[in-house]
């Protein structure tokens, strides 16, 4: 009776641990099968370990051993499982440790430092402090030095006033002038317009002087003259007049702006940034526009530019004054939507019929 009693309970222990062993088994496949979706629903033709993926293999892989190991894992060997799970245990036993010396001035506050002093000509080591510190960011005067240094920037009384800084606190002040070419078929064949234009930097109103296929020193003499008329000059008012240096805007030309109390601010060689709005709206015209159709003869490319002009300031919304017309017509909230197309189509302006 003792003896059945006693085989019972070695049954019933050797059973327990079968199952438990079992089950170990069977989580450690299930961990396996997981990573194997995740993988699959990532595309991709290799296996790829993420750290959470190897500490649960790991942990999971321990207790079975080396022998059953070899006998059902499926995507890493035996000794590689046992290889993540030494590295958890060490992982467990190194406690961080701490910087020796001062911590360097974080990524954020650099950036903050190099963008104050680039948009600030003179903002001196101090100016900057103080800045810093009303963002709650304490930073030592030899540190902002150290930083201007590092990225060539000069101390304040050698540091410029950068183009862009100009040009916005003057911006009611300054136009801006330029050309832009289009092929035209003529009798001739092929011939290449030139069409001058100036735009208003504040408000980007644009005033297209005039399109011709001989820009001549004559001709643009008296573009000059007419541009300063006392009543219908585009630029009456404005101090700084923004043209590139094509041989084009002739010494005379500028000499008589300047007479009349205009300065002219060439740009730098090969930089269209520094007339960036002018270079914006050829980009406009052309791709909206002028890149779309073919002309023939000069009447029906003047036709095509005096329509996107009109469309340019009545209909077209402009991003760089906040996303409205030019001609300063409100949104409307009521009405059914119509279309008002120019150009066969081409150019079109979505609006609200009033009920």
């Amino acid at each position: 009776m003792l003896e059945n009693i006693q085989l019972q309970l070695l049954l019933a222990t050797f059973a327990g641990w079968v199952g438990r062993k079992q089950s170990a088994v069977i989580t450690y496949l299930v961990e396996e099968n997981r990573i194997l979706k995740k993988q699959l629903e990532s595309g991709g033709n290799r296996l790829r370990f993420t750290d959470d993926h190897r500490r649960r293999l790991g942990a999971k892989g321990k207790p079975l051993g080396r022998k059953t190991l070899r006998q059902i894992a499926t995507i890493v060997t035996p000794d590689t499982i046992l290889a993540w799970h030494r590295r958890l245990i060490a992982a467990k036993w190194t406690y961080p440790r701490k910087r020796v010396g001062r911590p360097g001035v974080m990524k954020e506050i650099r950036g903050l430092i190099v963008r104050m002093a680039g948009e600030n000509p003179s903002w001196g080591y101090a100016r900057i402090q103080g800045a810093l510190k009303h963002l709650d960011h304490r930073v030592a005067r030899s540190t902002i030095a150290k930083v201007l240094k590092e990225h060539g920037i000069k101390p304040s009384p050698d540091r410029p006033m950068s183009w862009r800084t100009f040009v916005r606190s003057h911006a009611h002040l300054i136009a801006a002038a330029d050309f832009f070419t289009t092929e035209v078929w003529t009798a001739h064949g092929l011939v290449r317009y030139f069409t001058l234009f100036v735009i208003d930097i504040t408000t980007r109103r644009v005033h297209v002087i005039g399109t011709t296929a001989n820009p001549t020193s004559a001709w643009m003499e008296q573009v000059a003259r007419n541009q300063k008329d006392c009543e219908e000059g585009f630029l009456n008012g404005k101090r700084f007049l923004i043209v590139d240096r094509d041989a084009k805007f002739s010494r005379k030309f500028k000499s008589i702006l300047e007479g009349s109390g205009i300065e002219i601010l060439l740009t730098s060689f090969l930089a269209p940034n520094m007339n960036a709005y002018a270079e914006r709206f050829v980009r406009s015209i052309k791709s909206e526009c002028l890149d779309q159709m073919i002309f023939l003869g000069r009447e029906s490319l003047v036709r095509a530019i005096a329509e996107y002009a009109a469309h340019y300031h009545e209909e077209r919304t402009h991003q760089g004054i906040g996303n409205i017309l030019i001609s300063g017509t409100g949104p409307e909230n009521a009405g059914i939507v119509e279309t008002r197309e120019r150009l066969g189509g081409l150019l079109k302006y979505y609006y609200r019929r009033a009920a």
